[in-house]
């Protein structure tokens, strides 16, 4: 299993939608290094939702329930189906995130325009202890 990270706009599509809606297809993502870490995505693996604009913290977990298939809107994209899991007990702002040295190579900091990213394990970890759940 992999972490992964996703970057949602809350008010386009945030955590509240997807636990509303239970699912999703997640598509839309146009960075190519971000379809390519959309392609290595396997269902099983474990997803933070971040929310950008104002906001600007992990705010929930979610599972991706299907293997990437290719986009039918974009010829280069792939799409996966994710799952809601559940909101986190605290959200967990960028600026801890960025205060932390822990995640200083993290691709959040050092490339804050990419949607979507791996979550090496250690780090998944600190952020579910940052976010007051038990590892």
């Amino acid at each position: 299993m992999a972490f992964w990270l996703l970057k949602a706009d809350p008010d386009e599509y945030g955590f509240d939608a997807l636990q509303r809606d239970r699912r999703t297809v997640w598509d839309g993502v146009a960075n190519p290094q971000a379809i390519g870490h959309m392609r290595a995505a396997r269902c099983g693996d474990l997803v933070l939702v971040y929310h950008t604009a104002s906001e600007k913290a992990v705010v929930g977990v979610a599972e991706i329930v299907s293997d990437p298939v290719p986009d039918p809107q974009a010829e280069r994209g792939v799409v996966f189906t994710l799952q809601a899991r559940r909101r986190l007990p605290s959200p967990v702002t960028l600026a801890a995130i960025r205060a932390a040295p822990a995640f200083r190579d993290f691709p959040l900091v050092r490339q804050p325009r990419l949607s979507v990213m791996p979550v090496p394990a250690p780090l998944w970890n600190r952020l579910m202890r940052m976010a007051g759940e038990t590892v």
